[in-house]
């Protein structure tokens, strides 16, 4: 199975995992670490360390759902993939939002390819936004005539 972080600003992390929890139950292999105003880019850097370390030993790969490209989640995350990649293969997506946690959770109990999996949730990221504009059915008057 592959691994799941989920890290962002304020608390992106836990908010969304408590949304995932209510659609699709409790995940397994799956740590949330917010970065709150407290916090410093070092214990953020410290806790994704202790997320990886302890995902890594029970998954295949790890892929870390972060809030904002070139945020300080997301630029940690980075380093650490790199930094890590020799111990375990790690996937950075940035851009998130709760369909791709969704079916990022659903899907990698049985995807496999941890690069595979990141694609298929990007596509599925740029699905989930649209822009609603309601539009009332247009009314068409019957033509006059014979009626057939």
């Amino acid at each position: 199975m592959i691994g799941v972080i989920v890290t962002g600003h304020g608390n992106f992390a836990t908010g969304l995992t408590s949304s995932v929890k209510l659609i699709a139950g409790s995940p397994e292999n799956y740590v949330p670490v917010d970065f709150t105003q407290d916090k410093s880019t070092d214990d953020l850097e410290r806790e994704l360390r202790e997320a990886i370390d302890l995902l890594k030993a029970s998954c295949s790969g790890i892929l870390i759902f972060t809030d904002l490209v070139g945020g300080s989640p997301f630029k940690v995350s980075a380093e650490l993939s790199v930094e890590l990649k020799d111990s375990v293969p790690i996937a950075v997506l940035s851009g998130t939002n709760l369909g791709m946690l969704v079916e990022g959770n659903m899907s990698r109990s049985f995807m496999e390819d941890l690069n595979d999996l990141a694609d298929s949730l990007v596509e599925t990221g740029k699905t989930q936004v649209i822009h609603y504009e309601f539009a009332a059915p247009a009314h068409e008057e019957p033509e006059d005539g014979d009626g057939i």
